[in-house]
């Protein structure tokens, strides 16, 4: 499986956290995969946003507005309530 993260930079954050111990040599890749589907989803769902409003880019204001609009992402909104 090829993902588009560093599986050792994930790794190293991952092991940076006390409470993990070892890391199985799969697991940095089944992460960065997860990554990889979560921000493909996030910027699909902001691209409609945009593309509604006549937009060519994607704000941060259109982030939030996903983010506060589908249950999904509810543990973002406490991020993007600073925005």
């Amino acid at each position: 499986v090829k993902t588009k993260f560093p599986t050792a930079r994930i790794k190293r954050i991952m092991q940076a956290d006390e409470e993990v111990g070892k890391v199985a040599q799969q697991t940095p890749i089944a992460v960065g995969k997860a990554l990889e589907l979560f921000m493909v989803a996030l910027v699909t769902k902001s691209a409609e946003v945009a593309r509604q409003k006549n937009s060519k880019r994607v704000s941060a204001q259109m982030l939030k507005q996903v983010v506060e609009s589908d249950d999904q992402w509810d543990f973002l909104r406490d991020i993007v309530g600073k925005i």
